[in-house]
């Protein structure tokens, strides 16, 4: 028999074809429609990407649940401890947005570094005599320092490096890189370019708050490409205003679409993008294959990659 699939958003047509050829697939986009499917199909599995919540409520709606997953790497939106409780396998797609989001963090970087979004909008002014007033530097011969050295840390310590960079990281422990470990603390004092790759849970929720902002240099860079809620944005507001760092630039935002992170969005030293980093077309194709055929694998009987089962080690703990 084969098995109901609900997604709670869209994947990659690659991806969605998989699921067509294994599986029956039914789409919750909203709530009208995820109620209409709730109600009229018994779910096996659940795949998400980064708005749609498989929380508590909707886990226990699906009494016959064997999988939930999501189409990218960080389980914010997914109740992983709900899940677990059930023996329902958690899967993700562990290191597979490393290579984009670095080189996003390295764009940010040198948009901020050399100026280049102010540039570009004053020529578009026909302004080019704002070349005569231009202020600006290099990454080469800075100190770059890396908050959380996981597998996208460990590739912006590369580029920057070979932007000729000086690598200098913390992480909650250490590991055997080629770079200078040092307390948080000693990273933000000594940092030219400070950029956070940090997993958000109770231990990095505003890990940079206003004593670790007073802490950097003057004139420093403050790169956020991780999760929004790693630093205290009113704090983060009250550093630029007061010119304590020089500049912000960041993927993602503790509130998106933001509403009480305006103030940084539209702050003049502040650069956002909008959490687009992993959505080149090569890595959102990846991340939608990757996981869809670990979803296929685990509900036709196969044995999905150990590696993206991130309750694994829980889920043997109940079952032995």
């Amino acid at each position: 028999m084969r098995k109901n699939v609900l997604l709670l958003e869209t994947v990659a047509d690659e991806a969605f074809t998989v699921l067509q050829d294994n599986v029956n697939v039914f789409t919750g986009y909203d709530e009208a429609s995820l109620k209409n499917v709730l109600n009229n199909e018994d779910i096996h599995a659940i795949i998400t990407r980064g708005k749609g919540l498989i929380n508590k409520p909707l886990i226990d709606t699906c009494p016959h649940l064997q999988v939930v997953a999501r189409c990218g790497v960080g389980l914010d939106n997914v109740d992983v401890a709900a899940a677990t409780a059930r023996k329902i396998m958690v899967i993700n797609a562990p290191g597979s947005n490393a290579a984009t989001i670095a080189e996003h963090t390295l764009g940010l970087m040198l948009m901020l570094m050399r100026n280049m979004y102010e540039s570009v909008f004053q020529v578009k002014q026909n302004n080019w005599d704002w070349r005569n007033q231009y202020a600006g530097d290099e990454l080469n011969g800075k100190t770059l320092g890396i908050l959380g050295m996981g597998n996208i840390g460990k590739r912006v310590a590369r580029l920057g490096e070979a932007f000729g960079m000086e690598v200098l990281y913390w992480s909650k422990s250490t590991r055997d890189q080629p770079y200078k470990y040092l307390a948080m603390e000693e990273v933000l004092q000594q940092s030219d370019v400070v950029s956070l790759h940090l997993p958000f849970n109770s231990e990095t929720d505003k890990i940079i708050g206003e004593k670790q902002l007073r802490l950097m240099k003057p004139g420093s860079l403050l790169i956020n490409t991780a999760r929004g809620a790693l630093i205290d944005h009113p704090a983060l507001l009250q550093a630029l205003n007061a010119g304590t760092i020089s500049s912000y630039a960041a993927d993602v935002l503790p509130d998106e679409p933001p509403v009480e992170s305006l103030g940084i969005v539209h702050h003049p030293r502040a650069i956002v993008t909008p959490h687009s980093g992993s959505l080149t077309s090569a890595t959102y194709r990846q991340i939608c294959l990757l996981t869809i055929n670990n979803v296929v694998a685990a509900l036709t009987g196969k044995q999905p990659d150990l590696n993206s089962i991130y309750n694994r080690n829980a889920l043997a703990l109940i079952n032995n």
